[in-house]
């Protein structure tokens, strides 16, 4: 009897070490594509590559139906698509990419740092509001201070928190989060993400400085 469960544990423990094997190389393949398709393609090659991106995601999520973390890279392949796609179509992604995300999050709200709240949050600030859309900022708002709860130091987490408070006028905050987002530590496995989202953050954070410095000019030209 004790030699049985033994087996049985030993056969449960090289299963699970098998499919996360298996869900961790399938996600980085999404990542990798996706990275490379977000950054590196442009016009109709990088909407075809979505287009097929999307279809391997599915499949992903049909082959690990319960491991959070393909739901969350088939909402984010979702949710870009859906912000490069022609008007009659981004809807339907967005409200697709919703639906893959809430899905994750329930699964397990943590996995991959929280990346679900911050990709759910993106969407409820990008989209727009009633009667169009779901967007909502009050909700953007939670699920992006969720997602740096999880991962005060992720580059993705402030980055995507300091582009909203940008444009919730919050410019100070906006730049503590991007001075973190900056200083966030290289992802080895994710060199095409990370370099072009250095991009982004650099830029976002040139447009907070030259705000910020208006402001004070603004404010010392005002005592004069």
């Amino acid at each position: 009897m004790i030699k049985k469960q033994i087996i049985t544990l030993i056969s449960l423990f090289l299963f699970s070490a098998t499919t996360y094997a298996g869900i961790s190389a399938d996600v980085l393949a999404l990542q990798n594509d996706w990275a490379k398709a977000n950054y590196e393609l442009k016009d109709d090659a990088q909407i075809e590559s979505f287009e097929e991106l999307i279809k391997q995601a599915e499949a992903v999520t049909r082959h690990y139906p319960d491991a959070a973390e393909s739901w969350i890279w088939l909402g984010i392949i979702q949710s870009t698509y859906a912000g490069k796609a022609g008007p009659f179509d981004a809807m339907s992604y967005a409200n697709a990419a919703r639906t893959s995300l809430e899905k994750a999050i329930k699964i397990n709200d943590t996995a991959l740092d929280g990346s679900a709240y911050t990709s759910l949050g993106t969407l409820y600030f990008k989209v727009p509001g009633w009667p169009i859309g779901f967007g909502d900022d009050d909700k953007a708002k939670d699920m992006l201070e969720k997602a740096v709860k999880i991962n005060p130091n992720g580059i993705d987490a402030n980055y995507f928190y300091a582009d909203f408070l940008m444009n919730q006028d919050e410019y100070n905050a906006a730049r503590q989060h991007l001075l973190k987002a900056k200083a966030a530590p290289t992802r080895p496995a994710r060199p095409i993400a990370d370099k072009g989202r250095k991009h982004e953050i650099v830029a976002m954070l040139h447009e907070v400085n030259e705000e910020l410095e208006l402001r004070i000019k603004e404010m010392e030209e005002d005592d004069n």
